[in-house]
C-alpha cells in the first residue's frame, strides 16, 4: 500500500490551520511570503483564486513530493476593498463603511500536486449583511475582540457574529479563511479522501 501524499498548508494563519485540523488529516505549515497586492482593475474573486494558487506555488520547491493548500480571502463592500486593519482606528473605519450593508467576502481556495505540476482551485464567495451598527457597538465589539488581524474587522467565528444579520454561501467556513467543502472536494479529486 502506497504511503500517504504528505500534506502542506501554505499559510501561517492559525484560522487556517485551525479549519484544516478539522479534517483530520495530518499536515505542515509553511509560510508562502507571497505579494498579496491585486492587480490594477482585477476584480476581487479573481485576486482571491490567483492568490491562492501563488500561494501554493511559493512553497512548490521546499515540498516537492507534497500536495500543497493554498488560501486567500478578499474583502470588499461599495467597491472598497477591506483587508486586514492592523489598527484600532482602520477597524473603525471599516465596520462603520460595513454597517447596514451587505460586503462580500471572496476566498480562493487551491490544492498543488507539487509532484505533477497540476493545480486545482475553486473561489467561495460569501455575502454578509450587517446589522446598523452605532459607534458604541464598534467601539465594544474591537475593545472586547481586538479583531486586527481578520478582514473586514470581524471575527464571525467569534463576537463578529452579533454584528451580523444574514450570511449568504454554500461554505461557512470560507468565511473564516479556508473553505472545508471545497477543499474536501479538491483533496477527494487528487486520490486524498478525507474519511479514506
Amino acid at each position: 500500500m502506497p504511503s500517504p501524499r504528505r500534506l502542506v498548508l501554505a499559510s501561517t494563519s492559525k484560522y487556517r490551520r485551525e479549519l484544516l485540523a478539522r479534517l483530520g488529516l495530518a499536515f505542515d505549515c509553511a509560510d508562502p511570503m507571497t505579494d498579496e497586492a491585486a492587480r490594477p482593475g482585477e476584480p476581487p474573486a479573481e485576486t482571491a483564486l490567483r492568490l491562492a494558487g501563488a500561494k501554493a506555488r511559493a512553497v512548490e520547491a521546499r515540498f516537492p513530493d507534497a500536495l500543497i493548500i493554498g488560501s486567500d480571502q478578499v474583502a470588499s463592500c461599495d467597491g472598497a476593498r477591506l483587508g486586514k486593519p492592523g489598527t484600532h482606528e482602520k477597524a473603525v473605519r471599516q465596520l462603520t463603511l460595513m454597517s447596514g450593508k451587505t460586503s462580500r467576502f471572496d476566498t480562493g481556495v487551491a490544492l498543488l500536486d507539487a509532484a505533477s505540476g497540476k493545480l486545482a482551485a475553486r473561489v467561495v464567495r460569501c455575502d454578509v449583511t450587517f446589522r446598523k451598527l452605532s459607534t458604541a457597538e464598534i467601539e465594544r465589539y474591537l475593545l472586547l475582540e481586538k479583531p486586527y488581524d481578520c478582514a473586514g474587522s470581524a471575527r464571525i467565528e467569534g463576537l463578529g457574529i452579533t454584528l451580523v444579520e444574514r450570511l449568504e454561501t454554500e461554505d461557512p467556513t470560507s468565511l473564516i479563511g479556508l473553505p472545508l467543502i471545497a477543499l474536501t472536494e479538491l483533496l477527494a479529486g487528487a486520490g486524498v479522501p478525507v474519511l479514506g
